[in-house]
């Protein structure tokens, strides 16, 4: 079953772990745009890693995951709710290579990993330098550099499926004896030999099996994963509302009316001029805009 993600425990072990296989969302968010082939792939590879980290998120609310960069790569963003609803969007410039890595194209740019609660508590943002050559490695050393989280993740992605495999080491882990370390090192030595079909071909309870057959792992029970974008009227009403009053008079008075597509799911939202300066007549926007 694709769009799917489990949570998995090591019974004799202080180690968590996730898998999840993308197809049809995937696709739907390719769709949106015409990726070159280089794009599609770290696209699908950022999806599966965000749902992979999302999946842990104990508040309700979003992680995002963007890459910015003066190179090619100009900007990458992946967006996950803690339920798994996932949008992405990528900006680029001039022909990207088939074979080019996300050092290479994202040459000094840095990633950032956003947390932003629902319940109006406070954003956190984490940024580290890029400096590894793919999205796995890049936000395998963020979760080490910023959350101290030791993380080992696998990735594949080939325009029409994505998936992942991640291993973190629980917080707490590693003190007293060496033998948390060395769990630790033989799992990630195992998970390592998983090769890019089988993460792509093998469901979750096949995989751990063939990768952890000497191992007692509970698998828990899968939930969905699917292509969701956040946009709305109210969120652009709220985005107009910010421009201020004389903006919006301007563009009106060029163009006769507002009209903001969104960068995610290309959803076209149109004010005409009555509608636009009504906004402007409310007491205070309609809602939160994020």
């Amino acid at each position: 079953m694709t769009d799917t993600h489990h949570r998995f425990l090591f019974d004799d072990m202080p180690v968590r772990g996730g898998w999840v296989r993308l197809g049809a969302a995937y696709r739907e968010m390719l769709a949106q745009h015409d990726y070159p082939p280089v794009l599609r792939r770290m696209l699908g590879e950022m999806l599966a890693a965000t749902a992979l980290l999302a999946a842990n998120l104990k508040f309700k609310g979003s992680l995002i995951v963007q890459v910015q960069s003066p190179g090619p790569l100009q900007l990458l963003v992946v967006e996950s709710t803690d339920e798994l609803g996932l949008r992405a969007i990528a900006k680029w410039r001039g022909d990207l290579p088939d074979d080019a890595d996300l050092l290479r194209l994202a040459s000094n740019g840095r990633c950032v990993m956003t947390l932003d609660p629902r319940d109006g508590a406070q954003m956190y943002q984490g940024i580290v330098a890029m400096e590894s050559g793919t999205v796995a490695e890049v936000l395998e050393h963020h979760m080490q550099s910023s959350e101290q989280l030791a993380t080992r993740m696998w990735l594949a992605a080939d325009g029409e499926h994505a998936a992942g495999l991640l291993l973190q080491r629980l917080p707490g882990a590693g003190t007293g004896s060496g033998a948390p370390s060395e769990d630790w090192d033989r799992v990630t030595l195992v998970g390592s030999t998983v090769r890019p079909g089988e993460l792509l071909a093998l469901d979750g309870g096949e995989l751990l099996n063939r990768l952890f057959s000497q191992e007692a792992v509970r698998l828990f029970a899968g939930h969905p994963v699917r292509f969701e974008c956040g946009c709305s009227e109210i969120r652009v009403a709220n985005a107009l509302l910010l421009l201020g009053r004389g903006e919006i008079e301007q563009v009106l008075a060029e163009q006769g009316r507002i009209e903001v597509a969104c960068e995610f799911c290309n959803r076209k939202y149109a004010f005409d001029r009555a509608r636009a300066l009504a906004l402007f007549a409310q007491p205070e926007p309609a809602g939160t805009l994020h």
